[in-house]
């Protein structure tokens, strides 16, 4: 129902509380919204979906006047605020506590966990080169099982979705090398093969993959990688590949042809 990454960073966020499913309500952006409970998927009314998104996008709580002129713009504040209270009465059909509502503010409840926001900390122990075994193997399966939003085009929806896809592609690139380190090269080649899939020309993502590929001694598969990459910079943007990402494929290989790593040559034994 939704991605196998989110599915691990709930278990591990409610370990302990329940070893499948969460008890708790948990908001789906990715994909959505909708609301999971106990596994079970809940659909949120049209009318709500916005409300409930843009207040979890923002930490604390929102201002009534902020959100209802932000979502509904057109029409005045009178407008505006009848359209938030009619999206707050739709929510409330849902059965569940899913926003804290007062007079002057809403947040999202305590209970309410958000698919978001336990990727973007993912992303943040990973980034810090801070990650569990757990975080190490946590991989989308596609760049787009983590599209946020999909298909919103208001201006607060595309800046948090930019906002989480550099993100994303950073913590990625670092877990790409953090597996090279450890030798999980394939894991590493698949993490950065993530990255240039959603940006074929981030330098830094090519760099991680041709660091995965000579760390499993595959340097014909990284020169692979290396050549198209030029090819598609040189045709692209009319430029080469920065001199570090170059420099790389040049030492592993004057490295292999180094005699200090040639195996020594048997002595003959025959006889004269």
């Amino acid at each position: 129902m939704f991605p196998e990454i989110i599915r691990v960073l709930l278990q591990r966020e409610c370990d302990g509380v329940h070893p499948v499913h969460p008890v708790h309500p948990v908001l789906h952006l990715f994909g959505g919204p909708f609301v999971s409970l106990d596994g079970s998927r809940i659909e949120i009314p049209e009318g709500s979906k916005r409300l409930l998104a843009f207040v979890a996008l923002r930490s604390g709580r929102v201002p009534r006047s902020y959100a209802a002129g932000t979502l509904w713009p057109g029409g005045g504040d009178s407008r505006a605020a009848g359209n938030l209270r009619s999206a707050l009465w739709r929510l409330n059909k849902v059965g569940l506590e899913l926003l804290d509502v007062d007079k002057y503010s809403l947040t999202l409840h305590e209970r309410v966990l958000v698919d978001l926001h336990l990727v973007v900390a993912w992303a943040a122990r990973v980034a810090n080169e801070q990650p569990s075994i757990e975080d190490l193997h946590a991989l989308p399966s596609t760049p787009d099982s983590l599209d946020l939003l999909p298909g919103w085009y208001e201006d607060w929806a595309l800046l948090e979705r930019e906002r989480f896809r550099q993100r994303l592609l950073h913590a990625l690139e670092t877990q790409s090398r953090g597996l090279t380190l450890h030798g999980h090269h394939a894991e590493a080649i698949d993490a950065a093969l993530l990255v240039v899939s959603a940006d074929p020309l981030r330098e830094s993502a090519q760099l991680a993959l041709v660091q995965a590929h000579l760390g499993e001694n595959n340097w014909m598969e990284a020169r692979r990688c290396h050549d198209a990459y030029a090819e598609t910079l040189r045709r692209e943007l009319d430029t080469e590949p920065g001199r570090e990402f170059s420099a790389l494929l040049s030492a592993h290989l004057q490295m292999r042809r180094s005699p200090h790593n040639r195996s020594p040559r048997p002595r003959s034994t025959a006889v004269r």
